[in-house]
């Protein structure tokens, strides 16, 4: 197992560097692929305009002498935001569509996931960019990294971003749940899956055939599952990674980690247990999963005792987009 990560590492891992703005450009003009970015978005109104402003600038628009911009379409998924983040994006140049809008005969679930699986019926692009509302410091190769892959190499599916994440003085501090949860997991249960170095990572980047058959757990399990899913269905091969620097982004405390723990130990438990069966949206696929599962913390009251405090973590999961009948209505459109 060890010889086929080393392989995989070998053909699927670059740097941003080795794919120049103007080489996929020519790709992108040879293919007539169209591209989509995504930034999910809750309570965001700090970086979500920077990030905006620098794609727009510096990839959503034509760039000189070839009249072809890399970004066909930019869209912040605004997640049930209560500050001024849908105000900063749509300013900063970005179509901003509020989560609840998307699909509305469906109630929506708050988290992450839920907001990359309603995505797909707002945007249009062949690829799917999906970058975090809450990086600092953004560079366009971000965005550059993770599509590159998709436009010069056919048989990859989907590109994550690895970089290092500092955390106070600890330059590679950052990823506590990674190496604490997610590492282990695939290690354990997936080991060809043990040569990504930021599993879990919200830069990453795919083909819409590819994501449109994938279900989506509706939290912090996304990321996982996306991972373990794809593997089985395409296979090794049509995984990537790109070296894109250094991230910086707002880091959470540890009663959230815990939170963000449980929802991908829940989605990574029903992919153990299903066994290596195939997901095949266009049959089905996997069924929309529903329930939550309590994680008892603790927190001092004010007389300083331990109390416990229960939070529900929704471990639902969406089923196939390609499943549902208002996708496939906008597709034939």
């Amino acid at each position: 197992m060890l010889d086929e990560v080393g392989r995989w590492l070998r053909r699927r891992s670059w740097r941003v560097a080795d794919r120049p703005l103007e080489d996929l450009l020519a790709a992108k003009r040879r293919t007539g692929t169209t591209v989509s970015v995504v930034l999910p978005a809750l309570d965001e109104e700090a970086t979500v305009g920077d990030i905006v402003s620098v794609i727009r600038r510096e990839l959503a628009s034509p760039h000189p002498g070839t009249g072809t911009a890399l970004v066909d379409e930019l869209i912040v998924m605004n997640s049930g935001s209560t500050d001024r983040t849908a105000e900063v994006a749509a300013a900063a140049g970005a179509e901003v569509v509020h989560r609840d809008e998307v699909l509305p005969r469906l109630p929506p679930r708050p988290g992450k996931g839920e907001v990359l699986w309603r995505s797909l019926l707002a945007t249009s692009g062949d690829i799917v960019c999906f970058v975090d509302a809450d990086l600092r410091e953004f560079s366009p190769d971000f965005v550059t990294g993770i599509v590159g892959p998709l436009l010069t190499e056919p048989d990859v599916h989907l590109v994550k971003a690895m970089y290092d994440r500092p955390l106070r003085n600890d330059p590679a501090g950052g990823g506590r749940v990674t190496e604490l949860v997610a590492r282990p997991l695939l290690n354990l249960h997936w080991p060809r899956l043990a040569g990504l170095v930021q599993p879990l990572g919200g830069e990453y980047a795919a083909r819409r055939s590819l994501l449109e058959r994938l279900p989506f757990p509706v939290g912090y399990g996304v990321e996982l599952a996306l991972l373990v899913d794809t593997l089985e269905l395409a296979g090794l091969d049509a995984l990537a990674q790109v070296d894109v620097g250094v991230r910086l982004h707002r880091n959470q405390d540890g009663q959230a980690l815990g939170r963000m723990a449980t929802a991908i130990h829940a989605a990574a438990e029903r992919r153990i247990a299903r066994g290596p069966a195939t997901v095949d949206g266009t049959r089905g696929g996997i069924e929309a999963l529903s329930g939550g599962t309590a994680l008892t913390q603790f927190e001092r009251d004010g007389t300083g005792c331990f109390v416990p405090r229960g939070h529900l973590v929704d471990v639902e999961e969406r089923p196939p987009m390609c499943t549902v009948p208002e996708y496939g209505q906008r597709m034939a459109a």
